[in-house]
């Protein structure tokens, strides 16, 4: 099949979030000028770049975690394995401003190195960050698109250590959780290796 967007697709749901998947979950923590603590989920978030490391994520509106970002200039990216998906899923709630999701999941928060707001202690790792731009992206009627991406640079790591094996994060330990389409979520059980090829291998 084919559609166009603007046109409808005609079936019972949107595919669009299940063609554009697997996507990684920010779970981004923040703490307002008052003190009170937020947790919220997004699925729109990935990694830009290693070098400097920056991260972001796209609320659609500004919701808490993207306006108390851009008044404090920071946010803490907890990775949520599979034992958290629960309680991340309680996290989503649409609890009140001010209203801890730490508490409503009974999750514990840690303090960090670098930033005033928490990160998920129950996490296998998290990530310090400062806000470096908010971006308004517009579609292609030149209009805004009602969406703000918050991206920052990670400026302290923190790891389980028990989600080390060799030396190195395992994934199939954490068993990084992902958002797919419609209610559905994967985690990673299983990986493979494959080495980038080089063109002088090829050669001769």
């Amino acid at each position: 099949m084919f559609y166009e967007p603007r046109n409808g697709h005609g079936l019972p749901h949107d595919p669009f979030k299940a063609i554009v998947a697997p996507r990684p979950i920010g779970w981004i923590s923040t703490r307002r000028p008052d003190g009170a603590l937020n947790l919220g989920p997004y699925s729109y978030f990935n990694a830009l770049s290693s070098k400097p490391p920056l991260v972001w994520f796209s609320s659609e509106g500004e919701k808490d975690s993207a306006s108390i970002a851009r008044e404090t200039g920071e946010f803490v990216v907890n990775l949520v394995g599979r034992a958290l998906a629960e309680k991340m899923n309680e996290s989503a709630i649409d609890a009140p401003a001010g209203v801890s999701e730490f508490a409503l999941a009974g999750l514990t928060p840690a303090p960090c190195r670098h930033v005033t707001c928490p990160r998920v202690a129950e996490a296998p790792a998290a990530l310090e960050c400062k806000v470096t731009e908010v971006l308004e992206p517009r579609g292609l009627d030149g209009r805004p698109a009602g969406l703000f991406v918050v991206m920052g640079e990670v400026i302290g790591v923190h790891i389980d250590d028990a989600m080390l094996t060799d030396g190195l994060f395992d994934v199939t330990k954490a068993q990084n959780l992902s958002r797919l389409g419609y209610m559905d979520y994967a985690a990673v059980t299983e990986t493979f290796v494959m080495r980038r090829p080089r063109w002088k291998d090829r050669k001769g």
